[in-house]
């Protein structure tokens, strides 16, 4: 993977590295899994559909499963292997984002194991949660301050609700 990621820089350093930080968690987890002799070619769907089921059984977001569904099919078009994932994530099982709170993450962090913190992949995850939800919140409040409105992410006006 790393060899994969390293002659496709596409995108910028931050995405290249979470991309290069899933993957090798994606290729830990097949291994794991009895997968052994794989190479980045040799994606099958039944691998997807492996790591999708995993992925659910640990009971992650549907935001970290469609984040970590975005890297996975990243790999499958560089080897030529699109045809191997579904295009939607419904056909995988994967449910529709849902958006919560500041709190609510807080709160799930605060009732996570010890061994889920010190997991360093988790740590990972939790930091990237936690910019990607400050940002979001950040953005939320100066659409707010400039125009006076909820964003309607925040359950503001939508475009098509405003008048002119």
């Amino acid at each position: 993977m790393r060899g994969l990621c390293q002659r496709n820089k596409d995108g910028g350093h931050t995405t290249q590295a979470e991309r290069l930080t899933t993957l090798t968690l994606i290729s830990k987890q097949l291994k794991s899994g009895g997968f052994k002799r794989m190479n980045a070619s040799s994606l099958k769907p039944k691998h997807v559909n492996y790591l999708v089921a995993q992925w659910q059984a640990q009971d992650l977001s549907i935001g970290t499963i469609k984040n970590r569904m975005t890297h996975l099919r990243w790999w499958a078009e560089k080897v030529g292997k699109s045809s191997v994932i579904p295009k939607d994530n419904i056909q995988l099982g994967i449910e529709h984002r849902q958006y919560v709170t500041q709190e609510n993450k807080a709160k799930q962090v605060d009732e996570q194991t010890l061994t889920q913190i010190t997991d360093p992949y988790v740590r990972m995850s939790l930091m990237l949660q936690q910019t990607f939800g400050l940002r979001r919140a950040y953005a939320q409040t100066r659409y707010e301050t400039l125009t006076g409105w909820k964003s309607p992410k925040a359950g503001g006006l939508t475009s098509k609700e405003l008048t002119p």
